[in-house]
């Protein structure tokens, strides 16, 4: 299950990445853009990291707000969040919840 997990971030992540290069091109040449909510979307599902090195890389979007508010919250979410799963700190918290939850039931 883990490992398609993975499989999913570095996916998702390539996504966000393309996205937002794509999106800075399509500026640039004047053309019709990629929805700000279609961005955030992909990014909310686990593409933050990426998007938000894509934006930093290509100065797309850093300033625009409250849109780079957003993308910076969900990366450093994503971010934590794994740091803390990876970590094993939820291991006991998931083990109680559950014996929790089992003894409801």
């Amino acid at each position: 299950m883990t490992e398609y997990f993975f499989y999913w971030l570095v996916l998702i992540n390539g996504v966000s990445f393309v996205q937002m290069i794509y999106d800075k091109h399509l500026a640039e040449a004047g053309k019709r853009r990629i929805p700000e909510a279609s961005l955030l979307q992909w990014m909310a599902f686990g593409g933050a990291p990426a998007g938000l090195l894509a934006s930093k890389i290509i100065r797309h979007k850093t300033r625009k707000q409250p849109f780079a508010g957003t993308m910076s919250f969900l990366a450093f979410g994503w971010i934590f969040g794994l740091s803390v799963w990876l970590s094993g700190l939820l291991n006991p918290v998931i083990a109680e919840a559950l014996a929790i939850f089992a003894s409801v039931s």
